[in-house]
């Protein structure tokens, strides 16, 4: 898949390993809250300290006065995203939703195609017409560009459907510059002129394999070109040409970014993109159809991993975008969250309304504890860090976001000093606190048994011995140039077809059955319209101009080029690669204001701001503002970045978040 190379993120991931200001002991807070001031301590003396912490706290408030707060700081089975889910539940914490990114697509693809692959990247080499909508491959999908250029070479046309002129969109034959969070209303627009003006649809595969066709089209037909043109600024025109050219081009592609979820609407946008290879018949071809995040394939066992049974019941959840709101009493919460642990997740520097985190990490009544490689502009928060140790150190199966490989990461040196990694850090604590079920005393290896459903087809032939050999294989799930997963359907939605109109939002069961299965915030109540439709932005100046007055530019925050979030933003190779902390401008925003390129200015709005250098450039348009998130704050001029601006407020499904739907004005310094 790779080919051998690594994205520039990576080129001096080695040298990351001994990094000098590595932490490689536990450390005790000795200065005031955020002082960064630390000193050594034994592992005995911290986790006797986190004991006789969460003991008080337990005492007094209850369990739940306890919030984890963790995401992907590592990519592993063991040591990633799961990792903690049983001990917390074990201790009754209050459950951290996790929904930074594709928690909205992946909601929007189980609605509609339900838990299946979609096209294999390495399928859209066989492609005739290919769309990548919300995302800059070249910068965070680089490893499956080669297919699309290969398919370029044999004829293929690319189209890039992105805000903003990227360095994807400079490579593509044809760049469509559409408004943020408006993409949603384009797949209608073009769904208007395919099933509604010019009959484009392949009526066979919509007749056998999809369900609610009738209602898709008459929600459709609220949307002609013309009324989308208002709506995402792209010609009504070049609307048309875009449905008439996909539709008629077999087979066609569609590889969607996590962009897209970023907006209010931005779970309906997916679903609606999502239909588009069934009313083609796109899936009926290799190279044809959609990919969101090829996963679904990997037979994972989260009831092993995350041990649902432990949570109590009516347990709460808070969601980790909503953190500001947690800590500083907003939300109202009872108990009130009286400790904080953090690992794999740096939410200042990620997390929206950075602000207010900040705020209620100054809490001296909070008790935090960090486990970090670094100390970070959360870690300096802490009451108590712990020594983590990196990828290089410890055996896991990597989970994948980009391919359909298992891929047996084994340690190349040991945790230097006395760094852990995760799986450990768990099995010390659980010991900690008394927790003597079996599932803890697991060794490394047997949890990676556990985490998977080694008898599943797709893992015929795959053992946890063949990987130590061989590092990596293919699941089993047909070939490149031969795949295609849902030429005859094979949807595992309720009805088994590509469902247009949503059963389970239909039945009301979509809602409860997340809410019941105790990870969700999202209450039951909440509506999902069975159709999918167009949500407009929360903040544009097309729909809210009383605040546009105030702060008329919409700014994005893709992701850096050198950075994998906020990882790397410490290293001194990746910031002179990735540069200081900029704000790209269109020269015409730019002269407006007195910017000149290369000066510095700053960035606000009511949550927060930040400083950057104006760079001016045409790839943005009138209106729009770019920069990059993943810039430590504590490296920036006035020690803050992006996040300091963006809302906590959260798309239509899944609880992700909005970071693109942000409304700012700049000035210069």
């Amino acid at each position: 898949m790779t080919k051998g190379g690594l994205c520039v993120k990576l080129k001096n991931f080695a040298d990351h390993h001994y990094h000098p200001d590595r932490l490689l002991h536990p450390l005790k807070r000795v200065g005031p809250k955020g002082s960064g001031q630390f000193a050594r301590v034994s592992w005995d003396e911290a986790l006797e300290t986190i004991r006789s912490e969460w003991s008080k706290i337990v005492r007094e408030y209850g369990p739940e006065a306890i919030m984890p707060h963790a995401y992907l700081g590592h990519q592993g089975t063991i040591n990633g995203l799961t990792s903690g889910d049983a001990f917390f539940n074990r201790l009754g914490s209050t459950i951290a939703e996790k929904t930074y990114c594709e928690s909205g697509s992946s909601t929007a693809w189980l609605m509609t195609v339900g838990p299946t692959g979609g096209l294999d990247v390495e399928s859209l080499a066989h492609a005739k017409y290919i769309i990548v909508w919300g995302m800059n491959m070249v910068n965070t999908n680089l490893h499956a560009w080669p297919f699309i250029l290969e398919a370029r070479s044999k004829g293929a046309k690319v189209v890039v459907i992105d805000p903003v002129r990227s360095k994807t969109a400079k490579q593509a034959d044809w760049h469509i510059a559409i408004r943020p969070g408006t993409d949603g209303a384009l797949a209608l627009g073009m769904m208007n002129v395919m099933m509604c003006e010019e009959d484009l649809i392949d009526h066979d595969y919509v007749e056998q394999y999809t369900l609610g066709y009738e209602e898709l089209k008459a929600r459709a037909a609220e949307f002609p070109p013309e009324r989308v043109e208002k709506i995402t600024g792209i010609p009504a025109d070049d609307i048309r040409s875009l449905a008439r050219e996909y539709a008629t081009t077999q087979p066609s592609a569609i590889r969607q970014g996590v962009a897209l979820e970023r907006s209010p609407g931005g779970g309906d946008a997916i679903r609606l993109i999502t239909m588009l290879p069934a009313l083609t018949g796109a899936w009926r071809y290799v190279g044809g159809g959609t990919v969101e995040m090829p996963i679904w394939e990997f037979p994972f066992n989260f009831d092993f991993m995350c041990r649902p049974d432990w949570i109590r019941p009516g347990a709460r959840v808070v969601n980790e975008l909503d953190l500001g709101a947690a800590l500083t009493g907003e939300m109202g919460l009872l108990p009130p969250i009286q400790s904080l642990f953090v690992y794999n997740s740096n939410p200042v520097s990620q997390a929206p309304d950075a602000t207010k985190i900040e705020k209620g990490l100054l809490r001296d009544d909070l008790f935090m504890v960090v486990s970090e490689l670094f100390i970070t502009d959360t870690a300096k928060y802490a009451d108590i860090i712990l020594p983590a140790a990196m990828q290089g150190e410890v055996i896991d199966l990597m989970v994948t976001w980009g391919h359909l490989y298992a891929s047996l990461n084994q340690p190349a040196i040991p945790p230097p000093g006395e760094c852990v990694s995760n799986s450990e850090l768990f099995r010390r604590l659980a010991r900690t606190m008394g927790f003597n079920e079996p599932h803890f005393a697991l060794t490394d290896e047997e949890m990676l048994i556990g985490s998977y459903h080694w008898d599943a087809s797709q893992f015929e032939g795959i053992t946890l011995e063949r990987l130590k050999e061989l590092g990596w294989m293919r699941l089993n799930v047909g070939l490149p140039h031969e795949r295609a997963p849902h030429a005859e359907g094979n949807f595992r939605t309720p009805s088994g077809k590509c469902e247009f109109k949503s059963s389970l939002a239909a039945s009301g069961n979509f809602v409860a059955e997340v809410w019941r299965s105790g990870y969700t915030s999202m209450q039951p109540g909440n509506f999902v319209d069975p159709v999918p439709t167009f949500i407009p932005p929360g903040e544009s100046r097309q729909d809210s101009p009383d605040q546009a007055t105030r702060f008329p530019l919409n700014l994005l925050s893709s992701k850096a080029h050198a950075f994998l979030n906020s990882q790397y933003g410490n290293e001194p190779l990746q910031q002179k690669r990735q540069g200081e902390q900029v704000i790209v401008i269109n020269p015409a925003d730019a002269t407006s204001r007195g910017i000149s390129a290369g000066s510095y200015v700053k960035v606000f709005n009511d949550r927060g701001e930040f400083e950057a250098k104006a760079q001016l450039s045409e790839d943005v348009t009138a209106g729009l503002i770019m920069t990059n998130v993943g810039h430590w704050p504590g490296h920036n001029r006035r020690g803050s970045a992006v996040n300091a601006t963006t809302a906590p407020r959260h798309c239509n499904l899944g609880n992700a978040g909005v970071f693109s739907d942000n409304l700012v004005e700049i000035c210069a310094i």
